[in-house]
């Protein structure tokens, strides 16, 4: 997902976005720093005796210190849309010739279409998020302050950053290393985990700018982002536009 170098209207809604593209399972921030984001399952720690919590706690702490880069972790939830279940009930209830099996499939689709109505059904899902800062010079890292923007190979001309392929690719190297690390260690605790491809982080982000369009409609293509310019009747835009350059 990489918007235009340059757009036209300086009001575009794309300058808000701190995201400037996602590539090969790498987000570019608009700061030219990038992200690995790693989505990983839940364990159940009440159900555990006392000796296996204790031993997944200081997995856990063995596992932070082995760390030599910071990480974000996340929780996400999110409200699941139960319309399409009901529906392929229904059609299964329509399908049967037992009786009595489907006055039993009746009255589970009433207990489950009242559910959804008093309460929302929440899905809750957890991510990793895994930094890499580019090292500009002896005295700070790339988005440190202003000015070390320039240390980028094409510079910042005309309000777009430019990161060329060589930087890409180290930074695809370090996230590599990096999210191996992260999946070595959570595999320690128990928790099983996988780093998301781009697709996948388009839809992570696409669901968390729109939760709402999101619980009814799932992306099946990146090229479903390819809408017009959304643009704002006043005002200016608060953030440079970006591109990625070769």
């Amino acid at each position: 997902m990489t918007p235009k170098a340059q757009v036209k209207n300086p009001n575009s809604t794309q300058n808000t976005l701190e995201i400037a593209a996602i590539r090969d399972g790498v987000v570019i921030m608009n700061d030219g720093s990038f992200r690995s984001v790693v989505m990983a399952k839940s364990i159940n720690f009440d159900l555990m005796s006392v000796n296996e919590q204790e031993a997944v706690e200081y997995a856990y702490q063995s596992f932070l210190n082995s760390l030599y880069f910071d990480i974000q972790i996340q929780i996400k939830s999110r409200k699941i849309d139960m319309r399409p279940y009901l529906e392929k009930l229904g059609k299964i209830r329509t399908e049967m010739s037992n009786m009595l099996l489907g006055m039993l499939m009746e009255d589970y689709i009433y207990f489950i279409d009242d559910l959804v109505q008093q309460t929302n059904i929440m899905n809750k899902e957890f991510y990793v998020v895994i930094p890499y800062i580019p090292i500009v010079s002896a005295s700070g890292a790339l988005g440190a302050g202003k000015g070390l923007l320039s240390g980028l190979v094409g510079g910042k001309k005309n309000g777009t950053i430019k990161i060329d392929e060589a930087n890409l690719e180290k930074a695809k190297t370090e996230l590599t290393n990096r999210v191996q690390n992260v999946v070595s260690g959570l595999i320690q605790l128990g928790v099983q985990s996988i780093p998301l491809d781009t697709q996948e982080l388009i839809e992570l982000y696409y669901n968390s700018y729109n939760p709402d369009t999101a619980t009814r409609q799932t992306l099946t293509q990146a090229d479903q982002l390819a809408v017009p310019v959304v643009t704002k009747g006043q005002g200016h835009a608060t953030q440079p536009n970006l591109g990625v350059g070769q």
